[in-house]
């Protein structure tokens, strides 16, 4: 499968119309995020040669924010640094099958945020979570904290369920599949968006069903287009958690009519989207929201509809999902301070 079937979407999905911007300062971007991510041990030797490495995280953090200030831009590009080594570690043994490990992982992650500082000779992945969470958390609320650590807990479950699913060799019924892939997708991401545009959405708004259908809709459309780029690699390891992968199976599907239908879900998922957000102003206005408000709404909620084409245009780009150059360096091992 390859993404060329994504954008022959363009002409059908008006939100995928136009290709996204680009931040102005994307250059100074790349050198910047590859020297934090090489300071703290989460890529290592040839960048060409780990899939972390060649992702180019800062050309996804510079589409999805074309204009906002270059720093809280690098800070959304080092999150998904972090989010895709994280993801580098659970997808392959031991924690691959080992929900039992996710969940030790987490409880590691999430302890040392709290207490504000890695353990002594901590590995990667927790060091730079502290880093990570000090500069973010620092001007939100405490409402706003709780809600993205709920959202990391429910991506640890997503990941806990998907490693006993590769072990027992259970592939996901399409019915149950959308909501694991959504938990499993990073959930936590999208609640950056704030931080970095320097706004907070109200409560009461974003427990609304329009919100959430918004915000749900363009969470499968970007992990069911990534599903399509990275199904060919994880086929070869024997990942069945992807949506071509899920569909073949439930309709006795061949690749190109699973990859076709996979683009069907993403345009229907994207016009879900679209529709919840040509309702909002009607729901802002029954909520009775300030000014301030309204504008912080409608500032995230175009960051939304753009983040599609953003990843898509990043998909492009990126060389996460190709085979590398060279022997891949020792992977980034998650585990050692378990031990």
């Amino acid at each position: 499968m390859d993404i060329s079937l994504l954008f022959s979407m363009t002409d059908r999905v008006s939100g995928l119309a136009g290709p996204s911007a680009m931040h102005p300062e994307s250059w100074r971007l790349g050198a910047r995020v590859e020297t934090w991510a090489r300071g703290r041990g989460l890529v290592l030797g040839d960048p060409d040669t780990s899939p972390l490495g060649r992702a180019r995280c800062e050309r996804l953090a510079a589409r999805v924010f074309p204009t906002a200030e270059l720093g809280a831009v690098e800070l959304f590009a080092r999150w998904l640094t972090w989010a895709l080594a994280l993801d580098d570690a659970l997808d392959h043994p031991p924690l691959a099958v080992s929900g039992s490990g996710v969940h030790a992982l987490y409880d590691d992650l999430t302890r040392a945020m709290r207490r504000g500082h890695a353990r002594p000779g901590a590995r990667p992945l927790e060091a730079a979570l502290v880093e990570l969470w000090a500069e973010t958390s620092a001007d939100m609320s405490r409402e706003w904290r709780r809600r993205f650590m709920l959202q990391l807990e429910a991506h640890r479950d997503g990941c806990a369920e998907e490693s006993v699913n590769r072990r027992i060799r259970h592939v996901p019924a399409e019915a149950e599949f959308g909501p694991l892939r959504r938990r499993a997708c990073g959930p936590f991401l999208y609640h950056l968006a704030e931080p970095v545009l320097g706004v907070e959405l109200p409560p009461r708004l974003l427990r609304t069903p329009r919100w959430k259908t918004l915000a749900d809709s363009v969470a499968d459309a970007v992990a069911w287009s990534n599903d399509l780029a990275s199904h060919d690699l994880e086929a070869d390891r024997g990942d069945v958690h992807d949506l071509p992968a899920v569909l073949a199976a439930a309709h006795g599907l061949d690749a190109p009519r699973a990859a076709a239908l996979v683009a069907d879900r993403i345009a229907d998922r994207l016009e879900d989207a679209w529709t919840a957000a040509r309702r909002l102003p009607d729901m802002l206005d029954r909520l009775e929201l300030t000014v301030a408000q309204r504008a912080a709404a409608a500032q995230v909620v175009k960051v939304l509809l753009d983040t599609p084409r953003a990843h898509l245009d990043w998909l492009a780009e990126s060389g996460r999902y190709q085979p590398g150059t060279g022997p891949e360096p020792h992977r980034l091992d998650a585990l050692a301070s378990l031990r």
